[in-house]
């Protein structure tokens, strides 16, 4: 059971690299320091947006529009914390 408990911490700690790079990216995409014209930004870009999407896309017709804002990260940033936290309380459980 401590395997699982490891393998559901190391999905968590994945997603939130992904999406902590997907937000600089973004940044950086914004502020036109990346172009998404050159190739290799554009196969990362695309990447990041297809594993991310479909985390997000159920979080943002839940919230309100906030226009430019999207806010679903966020959301999904506090989840996540939420669940490494649970994991950590019950960890006992995993070990038997």
């Amino acid at each position: 059971m401590l395997t699982l408990y490891q393998a559901l911490m190391l999905i968590l700690d994945v997603i939130w690299f992904v999406m902590i790079a997907h937000i600089l990216m973004s940044w950086l995409i914004n502020f036109q320091v990346l172009n998404l014209r050159q190739p290799l930004v554009w196969q990362i870009w695309n990447g990041l947006n297809r594993l991310l999407e479909p985390i997000y896309a159920p979080i943002r017709n839940i919230l309100p529009n906030t226009g430019g804002l999207d806010l679903a990260p966020l959301v999904v940033f506090v989840i996540i914390i939420i669940l490494q936290r649970a994991l950590a309380n019950n960890a006992g459980w995993f070990l038997g």
